[in-house]
């Protein structure tokens, strides 16, 4: 019998790259405040959809709370994986990392997944579901996906 950590690992594919040859980014978007702020922590921009209506960060105890309005959901190509974002995401930043994450779940063998930590550890990401960890190239984060059904701001 296979290894349940090792198809909890495989969940993790759901955080696939969006890649720009197969993912066409709207015209009409622009970064929030809330996104530079991850840039400024070390993050790229794309671990957040674009529509986020408001944020706020403790500079002392890196608490935070990012806003989108309503919940979002969003297909990551190539394979069609579904993410799930709550209406209100939380946690903990500093430079290089987010922990106590609440808020962002992935889909996989027919169950959600949350997403309870990244790490930035170079030029790539490290995604964590518990106690298991996937790693990814940061530059398959560097648009911001744009939520089922819903059209951007202008």
């Amino acid at each position: 019998m296979a290894n349940p950590l090792f198809f909890l690992s495989l969940s993790l594919l759901f955080l696939s790259p969006l890649s720009s040859s197969k993912h066409t980014p709207s015209t009409t978007t622009t970064p929030s405040a809330a996104h530079a702020e991850l840039n400024k922590y070390g993050f790229p921009v794309g671990l957040l959809p674009i529509n986020v209506v408001g944020y706020a960060v403790n500079e002392t105890s890196g608490d935070f709370f990012v806003s989108l309005g309503d919940p979002c959901k969003v297909t990551l190509p190539p394979d069609n994986y579904l993410a799930a974002y709550s209406s209100r995401i939380t946690g903990k930043i500093v430079a290089g990392r987010i922990a106590q994450l609440e808020g962002i779940r992935v889909r996989a063998f027919f169950q959600w997944w949350s997403i309870t930590g990244i790490k930035s550890n170079g030029d790539d990401l490290v995604f964590e579901v518990g106690v298991v960890t996937a790693k990814y190239p940061s530059k398959n984060f560097d648009e911001s996906p744009q939520c089922q059904g819903k059209r951007s701001a202008s």
